[in-house]
């Protein structure tokens, strides 16, 4: 802000290094959580850039990019797909077609096509990340784990299961490889390849890797951390599908126990859980216990809905 105030008095008013210093408040505003000053900066820079420099000019895509993320956190998608395609316009325009920049412009847009429901662009785009990572990146390379896991996760939402299954696999295999034994990474893929199993119907495969997902984070993070509780989530609901009613439930209350701690009140998350466990008590037999946790349910969707 003060090189700002130094620059606005000095300068003429659209010269570029007020339109970096806008751009360097706004991500100042964005990393304290501020999006709509972010956002608000990131105009006036990208205001100043388009009366001045070239039609396609490099530093303008940067800024499209720029403000499209602040309209994705204020949740404004369609307005953050919009900016994004510009700057993968220009960016296809002027770079190599291989460029980083290029991949990361494709990662954006299928991110938002994602936010905003439409998964087979998002694949599209997820998949164009994929095909360039593999021509120029090494075999092995954690960014290609990274986007087989993302092309996994929209297989998923179009509901197709095995290819789902496939790129979870493929994800896993090269962070096994690359990655140190007990790494979060690695127990967030067989979470994901766990997950894939149990859709697939196979639930002694998905216990198995959900169970090796919740050793690892066991071990590596905090006590309470969100984490844990999904896999307690996810191993209380294989040990439902295997017929062990009485684990499903004990695990159910351990992740219940930790989002209670860590969540506010009314978390669809802590509703999720009240709904498992009420449904394992139930399974149970004990139906004082099971209305006790869905009249709990009840509260939130209550408060929450209406």
């Amino acid at each position: 802000m003060k090189v700002l105030k130094i620059r606005k008095k000095v300068l003429p008013e659209n010269h570029p290094d007020i339109a970096t210093s806008y751009n360097d408040m706004g991500l100042a505003y964005g990393a304290l959580g501020e999006y709509k000053k972010e956002l608000e900066c990131c105009l006036k820079a990208l205001a100043i850039q388009e009366k001045v420099l070239p039609e396609n000019y490099p530093d303008i895509a940067t800024l499209y990019n720029n403000v499209g993320y602040a309209y994705g956190k204020l949740e404004d998608h369609k307005k953050q797909l919009e900016y994004y395609l510009k700057a993968l316009a220009i960016r296809e325009k002027v770079l190599p077609e291989n460029h980083p920049d290029i991949v990361a412009s494709y990662n954006n847009v299928g991110y938002a096509y994602g936010e905003l429901a439409d998964h087979k662009k998002e694949l599209n785009y997820y998949l164009k990340v994929l095909a360039i990572q593999e021509k120029v990146l090494p075999e092995n390379h954690p960014d290609i784990a990274a986007s087989y896991n993302d092309v996994g996760s929209v297989c998923s939402e179009l509901g197709d299961h095995k290819k789902e299954l496939d790129y979870y696999l493929k994800a896993l295999a090269i962070r096994e490889k690359v990655l140190p034994e007990n790494h979060p990474d690695i127990a967030a893929s067989y979470n994901n390849v766990g997950y894939a199993y149990y859709e697939l119907g196979e639930h002694k495969k998905a216990f198995e890797y959900c169970l090796k997902a919740l050793t690892i984070r066991e071990k590596v993070l905090p006590e309470n951390h969100p984490d844990i509780a999904a896999s307690y989530n996810n191993v209380g609901g294989a040990y439902g599908k295997l017929g062990d009613r009485k684990k499903a439930l004990e695990y159910f209350l351990k992740a219940l126990a930790i989002r209670e701690k860590v969540l506010p009140e009314n978390h669809p998350d802590i509703a999720v859980l009240y709904n498992n466990v009420g449904g394992a008590y139930g399974e149970l037999g004990e139906y004082k216990k099971a209305l006790e946790y869905y009249q709990r349910l009840l509260s939130i969707q209550n408060d929450t809905l209406l």
